[in-house]
């Protein structure tokens, strides 16, 4: 295994350091206080000024993989850093150390994993009109999968329908923790719903593009977490006889499981690292409250509790760290499939360990840690969100036992 970094990777992940310090950590209080005189979904002015100098730095959509463009000159849009997993691990680690950080990059989820799936399964019409402006950071999006009424955890379950009418599709169907639909950009949602409720159990599924405009989708409310109101929100949706053209379907009837997955790998690996990034500036931040706060006549720094949490807190993140490069090698060396095992580890493993240094440099900051005048509380409550998201740890860890006793299985 060779964790190395490619020289472009390298030289990306030292401007990005220097955007996240000259640009990023500054502006993060300044987009607090625009964010609350503004309401909780607006887009605060600092947003746009942070996204048009990192494009200008040339650190723009380098999520996506392979490079390539939408439409022709003299209208093209490029997209993708043309970066590894593995080169990108590093620089989705230095954009999660703020709250801000990936979405001025045009980094964020779930537009990151729904421009990767118009990019991989998009028709030429579906990127121009789509994912072309999503590129640009004109617009974002939703991805609707999760119900309320069925088990999150159990894809087959959905109920919500797609059914052929002519040339349209008609979808019905009620939808939650919907990232991104509370934002007044997002334009596009890529519904997961049932074409063929009769077929195989992994092809009953689609996936559809429905305009956030269309007649019967409904936003019914925002879902706090964990009493935090997330700028793009987490909503539920109705669809009520919503109907969108036949040439909306994503991919082909049936694909939408293969589809799901395809989003799902590269994503989880995103997550992992940027949890890797609020951890760190977690630890950064302990270790400055441990050496400059006294509590009976001495620095915090000098108690061996608030040491072992210190030690404890860099053996577990340079743990999850190596785990994530192993995953992001073995997905750039063997695909999706055979790193399965292998992504579900780290997205047991690091939201936990985030949540574990969070608490711990929340504890050492005693009550202000609990306060918005630090980025642990809310950083804690997305950590433990992820817990849920994109899988919960209970079908990861059946994911990693059941390969473990795959080996034995003829033994």
């Amino acid at each position: 295994m060779d964790f190395a970094l490619s020289p472009r990777a390298r030289e990306l992940h030292g401007r990005l350091q220097t955007f996240m310090e000259e640009r990023v950590y500054p502006a993060e209080r300044r987009y607090e206080e625009e964010l609350a005189a503004a309401g909780p979904h607006a887009q605060p002015p600092v947003m746009e000024e942070l996204k048009r100098a990192a494009r200008a730095a040339g650190l723009w959509n380098l999520f996506l993989p392979e490079a390539g463009r939408v439409g022709g000159p003299p209208h093209a849009t490029e997209w993708g850093g043309g970066l590894s997993n593995l080169d990108y691990a590093p620089l989705a680690e230095l954009s999660g150390r703020s709250m801000i950080g990936p979405e001025a990059l045009n980094c964020s989820p779930p537009d990151t994993g729904n421009m990767e799936l118009l990019a991989m399964f998009g028709t030429e019409e579906q990127q121009h009109r789509w994912l072309a402006p999503m590129l640009e950071g004109t617009i974002r999006s939703a991805f609707l999968m999760t119900e309320p009424d069925v088990a999150g955890s159990d894809a087959t379950t959905i109920r919500c329908s797609i059914v052929r009418d002519g040339d349209d599709y008609v979808i019905n169907g009620r939808k939650w923790w919907i990232s991104g639909a509370a934002d007044p950009r997002c334009r596009i949602g890529i519904v997961m719903g049932k074409t063929d409720p009769e077929a195989p159990a992994f092809r009953r599924q689609s996936m559809i593009l429905v305009p956030f405009d269309s007649p019967g989708l409904t936003v019914v409310r925002d879902l706090l977490v964990l009493g935090y109101n997330h700028k793009a929100g987490h909503c539920e949706v109705t669809l009520d006889d919503v109907r969108v053209p036949a040439s909306n379907l994503l991919g082909s009837e049936g694909s939408g499981f293969e589809i799901a997955q395809a989003r799902l790998g590269p994503g989880r690996i995103h997550h992992c690292m940027r949890s890797i990034g609020a951890a760190e500036r977690a630890l950064e931040l302990m270790c400055r409250r441990a050496v400059s706060r006294i509590a009976f006549g001495r620095p915090l720094a000098d108690q061996g509790l608030v040491q072992k949490y210190i030690a404890d807190s860099r053996i577990e993140l340079d743990q999850a760290r190596l785990l994530t490069y192993h995953a992001a090698w073995l997905m750039d060396k063997a695909g999706s499939k055979v790193a399965r095992s292998a992504i579900s580890a780290i997205k047991v493993a690091v939201p936990a360990m985030a949540s574990r240094v969070l608490d711990r440099s929340i504890q050492v900051h005693g009550g202000a840690g609990l306060s918005q005048d630090f980025p642990m509380a809310e950083a804690f409550a997305r950590q433990r969100a992820l817990r849920l998201l994109d899988g919960p740890d209970e079908v990861h860890l059946r994911t990693v036992a059941r390969s473990e006793l795959a080996r034995y299985a003829n033994a």
